[in-house]
């Protein structure tokens, strides 16, 4: 019911820069929170950034000072800054969103939402 399309994703040399961006569509009441995963190979995935609707914000430590989330509630649309790249920052990125959604007899249920992962490698 809804689809997340990210974009944004490259290979850049350590220290540079990149912006993810993820657009939401579909059949759903409102977005209440989106953030970015990422999945390194052969690690699990873990949370990167996260913001809510009101622009409440919540980072990984290993991010902080370095990334930025920001959120366009009319576009559906949230974006990750993500400056001083590191190779350990080497992985696949994913958008998700926690959304309030119909269920079958159109009453508001919560459901999650993810992205296909776009991939992001910082590397010389």
């Amino acid at each position: 019911q809804v689809q997340l399309v990210e974009s944004g994703g490259g290979l850049v040399q350590p220290g540079g820069s990149l912006r993810l961006s993820c657009a939401a569509s579909g059949r759903f009441f409102s977005i209440i929170v989106m953030g970015w995963y990422r999945q390194a190979p052969g690690k699990q995935r873990e949370l990167v950034a996260a913001i809510s609707r009101d622009g409440n914000t919540n980072y990984a430590d290993f991010v902080k000072g370095r990334f930025t989330i920001t959120r366009d509630n009319a576009k559906n649309t949230v974006y990750l800054q993500m400056n001083s790249l590191q190779p350990e920052d080497t992985a696949v990125y994913y958008c998700n969103a926690r959304v309030l959604q119909p269920n079958n007899v159109g009453s508001p249920v919560l459901g999650d939402a993810w992205g296909q992962g776009t991939q992001v490698t910082v590397s010389s």
